[in-house]
């Protein structure tokens, strides 16, 4: 059994080109510390908040590969979420495999391209933090289709939009897992401002003690602001780049 709810998510880590210079760039910004590198597992590192893993950081194997965060949700049946996903539209990137006695991984994306991840938990049970500053908080799907990503997501996830959140507009409508009173997440329209060669994406976002201390500690360490900060119900929200490209959110408290 996970120790996460089936659907939610439960794991993010970073494929950099450089690891190093990445464990630079969110030890400072965040705090972190980092497990040494898993020969094992292809020099997979662990970020720690005050001891507590945060997320991972790995090396990117072939230069084709993204320098992106990646996001993971939890199942209790990986091959059972694999069949939901192919019968909601979407196609598995790389089938359910074991990581060792940690888990099982699966890739998939969903009907228009966005690529996520689900893990079955073994060792590995996820984030054991999250909701402080320095750590996991929030996720987006960046998406051109919303009414397609409602009904991908809840066909696979139970996700259920709430229209009527204070959070919705226009452009965005949270998501909750069916039958639960909390947000966990949700998605934002892609509309005419986005670049058309920009893919949709899943934004991983993460709680800042202050939002203008991130965004100076960010640029300072080779980083750069993707998206302005601005006022939400949450707080004031952003989306940086850290040193190698890899695009995250940061939400600092009202």
């Amino acid at each position: 059994m996970t120790a996460f709810a089936a659907g939610t998510p439960c794991w993010a880590d970073v494929m950099l080109p450089d690891p190093e210079a990445g464990k630079r760039f969110y030890g400072d910004l965040f705090g972190w510390t980092f497990s040494e590198g898993s020969a094992e597992h292809g020099g997979y590192t662990v970020a720690y908040r005050d001891g507590r893993a945060a997320a991972g950081l790995m090396p990117k194997r072939d230069g084709r590969m993204p320098t992106a965060w990646n996001l993971y949700f939890a199942t209790p049946d990986a091959a059972r979420t694999s069949t939901k996903i192919l019968e909601a539209g979407g196609r598995i990137v790389s089938e359910a495999v074991p990581v060792g006695d940690l888990g099982t991984l699966l890739v998939a994306a969903d009907p228009t391209g966005a690529v996520f991840s689900v893990w079955q938990a073994g060792g590995h049970r996820g984030f054991e933090v999250t909701g402080e500053p320095g750590a996991y908080v929030w996720m987006s799907l960046n998406t051109r289709d919303p009414k397609g990503a409602d009904a991908f997501y809840g066909a696979v996830f139970g996700f259920e939009a709430v229209a009527d959140s204070p959070a919705s507009d226009e452009r965005f409508s949270p998501w909750r897992p069916a039958g639960r009173t909390q947000e966990i997440g949700g998605r934002v329209l892609m509309d005419d401002r986005v670049p058309a060669e920009m893919p949709p994406h899943f934004t991983v976002c993460f709680l800042a003690a202050g939002m203008d201390d991130a965004v100076q500690t960010a640029t300072r360490l080779g980083g750069r602001v993707v998206a302005e900060p601005v006022t939400t119900p949450g707080g004031p929200f952003a989306v940086l780049a850290d040193n190698q490209g890899a695009a995250f959110g940061v939400l600092s408290p009202k």
